[in-house]
């Protein structure tokens, strides 16, 4: 018998220490949701293959140093989320659909933006870089309303931030965002691999992209990445 009600003793301890755990962490809105392998604790010196003007093969370039800063709640917090969300960071990738390199961009989307050379896109990360940055400007600018309107709102149990709005529209076009608001979360859109709108707007909830500047009608130009 004595030694059932120690059994029953130590189990009533354990379940408190779990309950008292749940009830000290961090509330979940201030938690930056990334793997492991993201999270960079320090600046670390990394290599990757340096793009020569001429856009040879990169696998074929020699290897340029950079310094990776420590991951916050801002843009380049927000890229590299969602850069791993879409293709789990690789440039050189290509999914089942055609959707090419870090950020996996279509080449309806790249047309939009100025980008013809889709071979040049995909060997050239900085280029990448840019578009992405690029892309999030006109669908800030396309969303600019509603990123006003819906702020800080909730729809369907998910809070609205302007982050999880353009990371939304990354994945289904400002288009498929609007409706989304609009029906205030009848309208969701599935991608072919089952993500969705509300998905995109909570995981990517709360980044700081207050200074990402909204802009009508970006065009790439070449000159941009070349010569520098």
């Amino acid at each position: 018998m004595r030694k059932w009600i120690w059994m029953y003793f130590h189990i009533g301890l354990m379940v408190i220490a779990t309950l008292h755990g749940l009830a000290n962490r961090p509330a979940q809105e201030n938690l930056v949701q990334l793997p492991s392998s993201l999270e960079v604790v320090d600046p670390v010196a990394l290599k990757y293959p340096a793009c020569p003007e001429d856009y040879t093969d990169w696998r074929e370039t020699i290897p340029k140093i950079v310094v990776v800063p420590a991951l916050e709640k801002d843009l380049v917090g927000f890229k590299e989320a969602l850069g791993f969300k879409e293709s789990r960071g690789d440039y050189f990738t290509i999914n089942t659909l055609g959707y090419m390199g870090k950020y996996q961009f279509g080449n309806s989307t790249l047309g939009s933006l100025g980008v013809y050379d889709a071979e040049r896109f995909m060997k050239n990360p900085k280029m990448q870089e840019e578009i992405f940055v690029m892309n999030l400007s006109r669908n800030k600018w396309i969303l600019r309303r509603y990123i006003a309107a819906y702020d800080q709102k909730w729809v369907e149990g998910h809070r609205i931030t302007e982050s999880g709005i353009l990371a939304a529209a990354h994945l289904a076009g400002a288009g498929n965002v609007k409706k989304y608001l609009s029906s205030l979360g009848e309208q969701d859109t599935y991608d072919a691999y089952g993500s969705c709108i509300s998905d995109y707007i909570q995981e990517f909830s709360g980044y700081d992209l207050e200074d990402l500047p909204a802009i009508h009608n970006p065009r790439w130009n070449k000159s941009a990445i070349v010569g520098q």
